[in-house]
């Protein structure tokens, strides 16, 4: 049988990730799918385990070729994207994809896949508590996270465009609000 695809969306700070790698660890036949981006490794990253890491060139054409499922050109020259290949390889392996994409990209997968996806939006319980988040993980500057916090006010006007949001007020329970939802997609 074919898998399904879990697309997550969230400003940052709002436990997104923490959420996806509570998921991954449970058994529910989920892999993660790595996007593609033209800017260069950071630290120990590896290309095909956290990022497929391609030139800017090599993106550009791979755009034209209708490579990728959904792409952004965040900044000039830096590319953030999905590739079709690396999902349809998940899919056909009969294993879940799980998707962390910004709210656009998140749209765009939805529209693609439908019925066979399900978005999940992961909403702080207010900008401020996103605020105080982003502050005391303490690894940005301030004015890093003024731009978070107003790019979170934009994403968060995307929340009703996805088929359910979970507001990550205690992360125990958003935890297992998400994993309850995502059982429920799966059985169907």
């Amino acid at each position: 049988m074919p898998g399904k695809l879990i697309i997550f969306s969230a400003p940052s700070g709002s436990g997104k990730s923490t959420i996806i790698n509570y998921l991954l660890k449970q058994n529910l036949r989920l892999r993660f799918s790595v996007s593609a981006t033209s800017r260069a490794p950071r630290g120990e990253e590896k290309h095909g385990v956290e990022y497929y890491f391609l030139t800017p060139e090599d993106f550009r054409s791979r755009i034209a070729a209708g490579d990728f499922l959904e792409y952004e050109e965040v900044y000039t020259d830096r590319f953030y994207g999905t590739l079709k290949s690396e999902v349809e390889q998940i899919l056909s392996a009969g294993d879940n994809v799980v998707f962390d994409v910004d709210v656009v990209g998140g749209c765009n997968i939805k529209k693609y896949y439908g019925d066979r996806a399900l978005s999940v939006f992961i909403q702080p319980p207010s900008v401020e508590v996103l605020r105080e988040r982003l502050v005391n993980r303490g690894t940005d500057k301030p004015e890093v996270i003024e731009d978070r916090v107003k790019k979170a006010e934009y994403e968060l006007s995307f929340a009703p465009q996805f088929d359910v949001v979970i507001v990550n007020d205690v992360l125990e329970k958003a935890q297992k609000e998400t994993l309850e939802t995502i059982k429920k997609f799966l059985e169907k």
